[in-house]
């Protein structure tokens, strides 16, 4: 490189094109999310203060980095009010949903890794407007759902849109796509780091990542989340969820061995709650009749546990199992008493357990929401519940570090996500001490619960992935050519084009050859014939002697030559269905140099394949 040019090539190797392309759609995806993560908050606040907060008097508490848009009167708490507008809402997101877009039923994240895996990257434009009117009614009615999905599914369905309105190839927009769901659990989470992470993470079931919308999904987290923070009060614009007072350290590296002990049982409820859904879903696809009511139905049975619970147990702590339930976690997590003391083990685990039952019934009747933020609350109150039991038992003397730690390791055990989740919870907690003890969690909780996940969708890696066939197939004769493989001196019979037909008869009866190039005075091949031309002739011995090589030939030549690749080869004989292809000289395209025979090439290509299958030496 010369002293003159280097500015110029310094700047090349910042590929400019690729790079301004991918930073500016990312940069709408987030955008977008942000956008669509502040009207999905707003929508569902709107819902919950003109019904279950204004009507029911059921106004549930909500992180301490939340911002609540409106002011609640205080209003005497409703029971039969909750059911009924509980069962109404359920009613409504089923008309909605099921009326138009029916794939926007349940969890949206499950949807959006079938949309990369198996739809070409392809959401239908409607899908975020109706999972995001459908989910704020759901979670606005009291309905135990999450944030997530809806959020998720808002971007992913831009990033679509997007990418199909430019025109741009399938991985591009199945990348768009992926970065559209960082996005949005990046801005609604307020995690943007997470937000990066979970996109190429959450599509696979095992340890591997989609790498290339690791980018455009970071850029895209990060605007989305700059988005929604900008939206908020100064006071909490860039806060974490729940707050910047969650500041613990892990005192020892002995306290992993009750952490393991953690995982188990986040392990085993974790098996619990992915079989409850499930089995809840299938109920209710079941059900002999429309789909319209099966939230409803839903919807009511929950409402009537939460119902149970407040009547039996007088505390109002257990109606978390409604809503996000963050409030409850808030509780628990809190370095000194609050609102009259923690919440106590047994609040804590009835809590966990039929926050699994109430999020089964409402998103798995068909009702829409996310499973991320129930997900949390699960393993953050029975992290909270067994931190307690260990506390008096002497073993540890902070249990709310088993909350935090419980929140990453339930979520890492039912998504099999285990890095973002790691990241998602250090960063909704503005805690990053805890670091290694919610990677030993997260990290056993992934292992003993590979065989179980919360996503359906989700395929092992990226080798089974349809999104990604052909990617890690070897092509075996990549770099062979024709040369390589015909035999240049095999004894090839022409003939002449004054040849008559009779003598092409006899000769065809004392030849073993199968196609005959024919040559013209100069000894050019003019044309080519086989056995089966012939045939049709034989017919009338009377023209033998009047028609010749030049009347049978084809002059239509499909060949090859000896620098063409394989691969050209075989997809001649495979479109053509012969067995075998003259080989001429690229420089004299008349000059016949031998003939390329199917059973030569199918040969090769087998000696190659067990050279491949070969054990290394090394």
């Amino acid at each position: 490189m010369s002293a003159r040019n280097w500015p110029l090539e310094f700047l090349r190797g910042f590929e400019f094109r690729s790079t301004s392309k991918w930073f500016l759609l990312s940069t709408a995806i987030g955008v977008v999310a942000g956008i669509g993560a502040i009207v999905f908050q707003a929508l569902t606040q709107a819902v919950a203060h003109f019904t279950v907060v204004t009507v029911a008097g059921f106004a549930p508490e909500e992180a301490a980095g939340e911002y609540l848009m409106f002011e609640h009167a205080p209003v005497a708490l409703s029971l039969s009010w909750l059911v009924a507008i509980m069962v109404l809402g359920g009613l409504a997101s089923g008309c909605l949903v099921y009326t138009f877009a029916p794939e926007a039923e349940g969890h949206g994240t499950d949807a959006a890794i079938d949309a990369f895996h198996n739809r070409r990257g392809i959401i239908r434009a409607r899908i975020p407007l109706i999972k995001t009117l459908a989910s704020a009614i759901t979670v606005g009615t009291g309905g135990s759902g999450g944030r997530e999905g809806p959020i998720a599914q808002i971007g992913a369905a831009f990033g679509s849109y997007l990418a199909t309105r430019l025109r741009l190839s399938t991985r591009d927009r199945r990348i768009m796509l992926a970065a559209g769901v960082g996005a949005g659990v990046g801005a609604i989470f307020r995690a943007p780091l997470a937000g990066a992470l979970f996109a190429g993470e959450i599509l696979y079931k095992e340890a591997d990542l989609e790498s290339d919308a690791i980018v455009p999904a970071a850029i895209a987290s990060i605007v989305g989340y700059s988005t929604m923070g900008l939206a908020l009060p100064p006071d909490i614009r860039f806060t974490p969820l729940f707050g910047s007072e969650l500041q613990y350290s892990l005192g020892s590296v002995f306290q992993l061995a009750p952490l393991s002990l953690l995982a188990v049982v986040l392990v085993i409820v974790a098996i619990l709650y992915i079989k409850c859904f499930y089995a809840t879903q299938a109920f209710f696809h079941a059900l002999p009749i429309k789909p319209h009511f099966c939230p409803a139905i839903g919807a009511a049975a929950a409402a009537l546990i939460a119902w149970g619970l407040y009547h039996t147990l007088d505390n109002a702590h257990v109606l978390s199992v409604l809503g996000t339930g963050y409030g409850s976690l808030q509780q628990a997590f809190a370095p000194t008493p609050a609102n009259g003391g923690r919440l106590g083990i047994t609040i804590l685990l009835i809590i966990a357990l039929f926050k699994i039952v109430t999020t089964s019934l409402t998103i798995g009747s068909g009702g829409s929401g996310g499973v991320f933020g129930p997900s949390i609350v699960i393993g953050g109150c029975l992290g909270a519940a067994v931190g307690q039991s260990l506390q008096q038992l002497g073993v540890v003397d902070q249990p709310q570090i088993y909350g935090i730690v419980g929140m990453a390791g339930f979520f890492a055990a039912c998504a099999h996500a285990p890095f973002s989740t790691i990241l998602m919870v250090s960063e909704i907690t503005g805690d990053y001490k805890l670091l290694l003890p919610t990677m030993w969690v997260s990290t056993l909780c992934f292992l003993l619960c590979r065989r179980w996940t919360l996503y359906q969708k989700q395929v092992p890696t990226r080798l089974e992935s349809p999104a990604h066939r052909g990617d890690f197939i070897i092509d075996i004769l990549e770099g062979i050519q024709v040369g390589d493989v015909y035999d240049p001196g095999r004894n090839i019979e022409t003939v002449p084009e004054s040849m008559s037909l009779d003598d092409i008869v006899h000769m065809l009866a004392d030849s073993h050859q199968h196609y005959f190039p024919v040559i013209d005075v100069q000894g050019h091949m003019v044309g080519i014939f086989s056995e089966d031309d012939v045939r049709s002739w034989l017919y009338d011995e009377t023209i033998w002697q009047l028609a010749v090589a030049r009347d049978v030939m084809v002059t239509d030549i499909v060949s090859v030559k000896p620098q063409d690749d394989m691969n050209v080869a075989l997809q001649n004989f495979t479109r053509l269905n012969i067995d075998e292809l003259p080989v001429i000289d690229s420089s004299e395209p008349h000059k016949l140099l031998g003939f390329l025979r199917r059973k030569d090439a199918i040969a090769f290509y087998n000696r190659r394949l067990m050279e491949y299958k070969q054990p290394s030496t090394y």
